[in-house]
C-alpha cells in the first residue's frame, strides 16, 4: 500500500535521511508484523523547534483554546449533564445508593471511568471530595479511565480496545479494593506528600488526609483520623457547606460566646449607606442577569462544539485549520474559541452570581431542570479552564525542549510498557491520543505499552481533583501507575503464549 509521510516542519534539516528517520515510522527500528501507514496528527499544533518563535507560541495558544473545548469540554458536558439529570429525576438516590453500598464503590467508579472520554470519571471526583466514596474508589475510577484516546482505539483497533480496557477495568477494581481493605501504604505516601506540600502552601495543595476522604484536618495534628474512628465519621458526615463556612470565618467567635470586639460603627450617615447598598445590589443584579444569559449562550455553543467534535472524529481526526468561515473548519474554530471564552467567564465570574460557587462538588438533588443544566455548565467550565492549562503546559514543554514523544514511545523490550505507564502520568488526554495513534495507526509500539498506558492515564478527570485537593491527586497518580507497570510487564512476558488470546491483536 502506498504511504505518504508528513512534510518536514520549519527549522528541520531538509535531507532525505532526516525525513526517513523522524517522519517515517518504518524507519524507527520497530518490528511490527503488519503494514503501517502514516497518520495525520491528532492535534493541529505548530511544528516543534528548539527556537520557538513568537508566532509559534501564539498559534499554540489559539489552537489550544479552540481544541480544548471541542475535543474535550463538549463531550464532558454531555456526560455531566446526563448524570446530573439522573440525580434530578431520582431526587439524589444515586448518590445515596453509593453512600450506603460502600463495597460496590470501586466497581461503580471503574464503570464510570470506562465511558469513552473523561466525563464519567470527572463526575466521580466530587463524590470523593465530599466523602461519599473511598480513596480506593478514586484509584479504581482513574485507573479505568478510557479518556479521549478510547475514540481512536475503538474506531481503528476495537479488538485491542476490548483487551486493553478490560485489563484496565480488572486491574483497577482489584487495586481499588486492595487499597480500601489493606491500605497498601497509602498513609505513608500521604505523610510523604504532606511534607512536600508544606513548602507549597498557600496554593492549590490541600491540607487534607487522603484516608479521611479528602477533608481537611487541623493544622499540627499528628495524624489524620482513621476510617472508622469517631473523628473520621464526623468529618464524613460534614457537608461541604459547613466545611466552607468553618474555613471562611476563621475569626468568628465560638458558639454561645459574645465577641469582645463591638461591630464597627458606620461613619457615614444612613442615606449614604443605603445608597451604597443600593448601588451594590444593582450591580449584582446586572451581573446575575448577564451570567444567566452567558449560561444560555454557553449551551448553544456547546451543542455546536459537540457537532464539530463528532464530525472531527468521523473524519478520522484530521488536521483542522484555524479559520472563520461557513465550513467545518470555521464551525470547529468559532465554537472552540467562543466556548472557552464563555467558560472562563462562568468559572471566574458567573458562578458567584448563580448560586454555584462550590465548583467541583456534586449536589444531592436539583430543584428544577434549569438548575441541572446550570450545574453541568459550571462543572464543565471548571474542567475547561484546567484542560486549557494542561494543553498549554504540554504544548509549550514539547516546543521549548524539542521533545520527541515518538522516540520515548518506541523504546524496545520491557521498557516499552514502562514508557507507556510513565506517559500516563501526564494529566490530560493529548499525549494519550498521540500514544493511541502510535499503536492503532502507525503500529510502532507493542500492545503491552498500550495496556500499561490505559491503566496509568488519568485523562482530564484528574483536573477537578487537582483544583480542589492537589495532594489527593498526586497520590492517586502514584497508585494508578503501580498496577500499570505490573500489568504492562505481565502482558509483555505472556504475549508469546497463544492461549492468552492475544492472537486477535497480531
Amino acid at each position: 500500500m502506498r504511504r505518504v509521510c508528513r512534510p518536514l516542519p520549519r527549522g528541520t534539516r531538509n535531507d532525505l535521511a532526516t525525513a526517513k528517520l523522524l517522519y517515517c515510522p518504518r524507519k524507527l527500528g520497530a518490528v511490527p508484523t503488519r503494514t503501517r501507514r502514516c497518520a495525520p496528527p491528532t492535534r493541529s499544533r505548530p511544528p516543534l523547534s528548539r527556537l520557538m518563535l513568537p508566532q509559534d507560541a501564539l498559534d499554540i495558544l489559539i489552537v489550544s483554546i479552540r481544541d480544548g473545548f471541542v475535543q474535550v469540554s463538549a463531550f464532558v458536558a454531555v456526560t455531566v449533564l446526563l448524570f446530573s439529570y439522573l440525580q434530578y429525576r431520582t431526587s439524589g438516590r444515586i448518590v445515596t445508593f453509593l453512600r450506603n453500598h460502600r463495597r460496590m464503590q470501586p466497581i461503580a467508579g471503574a464503570l464510570l471511568g470506562l465511558t469513552p472520554g473523561c466525563g464519567g470519571a470527572i463526575v466521580a471526583m466530587p463524590l470523593y471530595i465530599r466523602g461519599t466514596i473511598s480513596f480506593g474508589s478514586v484509584v479504581a475510577t482513574l485507573g479505568a479511565t478510557a479518556g479521549d484516546s478510547a475514540f481512536v482505539i475503538l474506531a481503528i483497533a476495537p479488538g485491542a480496545g476490548v483487551y486493553a480496557y478490560g485489563l484496565a477495568f480488572a486491574a483497577s477494581v482489584a487495586f481499588g479494593y486492595a487499597i480500601d481493605h489493606w491500605g497498601l501504604g497509602v498513609r505513608r505516601i500521604d505523610a510523604a506528600v504532606e511534607r512536600v506540600a508544606a513548602v507549597m502552601r498557600p496554593g492549590n495543595v490541600a491540607a487534607s488526609s487522603v484516608v479521611a476522604g479528602g477533608h481537611g484536618t487541623a493544622t499540627g495534628s499528628p495524624e489524620a483520623p482513621r476510617p472508622g474512628d469517631a473523628g473520621s465519621a464526623a468529618v464524613a458526615r460534614s457537608s461541604p457547606a459547613r466545611l466552607d463556612g468553618a474555613l471562611s470565618a476563621p475569626d468568628a467567635a465560638p458558639a454561645g460566646t459574645a465577641s469582645s470586639c463591638p461591630p464597627p460603627s458606620d461613619a457615614s450617615g444612613p442615606h449614604e449607606s443605603a445608597d451604597a447598598s443600593g448601588a451594590t445590589n444593582g450591580a449584582s443584579g446586572v451581573l446575575t442577569t448577564i451570567s444567566h444569559v452567558v449560561h444560555l449562550l454557553w449551551w448553544g455553543v456547546a451543542a455546536a462544539g459537540l457537532v464539530a467534535g463528532v464530525m472531527y472524529l468521523a473524519r478520522g481526526a484530521p488536521e483542522v485549520a484555524v479559520e472563520v468561515a461557513p465550513t467545518f473548519f470555521g464551525l470547529f474554530t468559532v465554537a472552540g474559541v467562543t466556548g472557552t471564552v464563555l467558560s472562563f467567564y462562568l468559572y471566574v465570574v458567573g458562578r458567584h452570581y448563580m448560586d454555584e460557587a462550590g465548583a467541583g462538588r456534586l449536589r444531592d438533588r436539583f430543584g428544577s431542570a434549569y438548575e441541572t443544566f446550570q450545574h453541568a455548565a459550571m462543572e464543565t467550565s471548571m474542567v475547561t479552564v484546567w484542560v486549557l492549562a494542561g494543553y498549554l503546559l504540554y504544548e509549550y514543554t514539547m516546543g521549548l525542549f524539542a521533545l520527541d514523544l515518538r522516540a520515548l514511545s518506541t523504546m524496545a523490550g520491557v521498557f516499552a510498557p514502562a514508557a507507556g505507564a510513565a506517559l500516563g502520568i501526564v494529566p490530560g488526554c493529548t499525549p494519550q491520543i498521540i500514544f493511541a495513534q502510535l499503536y492503532a495507526v502507525e503500529e510502532v509500539i507493542p500492545f503491552s505499552a498500550l495496556a500499561a498506558n490505559a491503566i496509568s492515564q488519568d485523562g482530564d478527570a484528574l483536573f477537578p481533583l487537582m483544583a480542589i485537593d492537589m495532594k489527593a491527586a498526586l497520590i492517586a497518580t502514584i497508585y494508578t501507575t503501580i498496577p500499570a507497570l505490573v500489568v504492562g510487564a505481565l502482558v509483555y512476558y505472556l504475549w508469546p503464549f497463544a492461549r492468552f488470546g492475544f492472537g486477535v491483536l497480531g
